[in-house]
C-alpha cells in the first residue's frame, strides 16, 4: 500500500547561488558523503530530501542528516535513513522507498514513493 509520494523540483543555477550567499547551508542540508559532490547532483539530492519530506507528510524536526542518499553497486539511488526520519518512517509504517532523481537542463527532480 502506498503511505506517502512526494515531488520536489530545483532550479540549479538558483540553487547554487544559495549556497554561494550562504555558504554553511551546504553543511546544514548534506551529510559529508554528499557535500563534494558536484552542483547538480547536489541540487537533485535537496530536491530528493524535499520530495521525501513531502512523502512523510513534511512533519516538523526532520533532520536533513537523518536522510542521506546514496547509490547502490547497480547505480539506483536510495536512501540511508537515520534518526528524526527512521523515527516517522517507523511511524507510518514505512516497509520500502522507492527513489527517482534526475538533472537535465538547469533542472533537478525527484520522486520519492513511500510504501508499507
Amino acid at each position: 500500500m502506498i503511505i506517502g509520494v512526494g515531488i520536489d523540483v530545483v532550479d540549479v543555477a538558483r540553487f547554487g547561488e544559495t549556497l554561494e550567499r550562504t555558504p554553511r547551508l551546504r553543511d546544514r542540508l548534506f551529510a559529508d558523503p554528499e557535500r563534494g559532490l558536484p552542483l547538480n547532483s547536489l541540487a537533485a539530492r535537496f530536491a530528493a530530501k524535499e520530495a521525501f519530506a513531502k512523502a512523510l507528510g513534511a512533519p516538523v524536526g526532520l533532520d536533513w542528516h537523518d536522510a542521506v542518499v546514496h547509490r547502490g553497486p547497480d547505480r539506483r539511488p536510495h536512501f540511508e535513513v537515520a534518526g528524526t526520519v527512521a523515527a516517522r518512517v517507523a511511524q507510518l509504517g514505512i516497509t520500502s522507498i522507492h527513489l527517482s532523481i534526475s538533472h537535465d537542463a538547469g533542472i533537478a527532480s525527484a520522486v520519492v514513493v513511500c510504501e508499507g
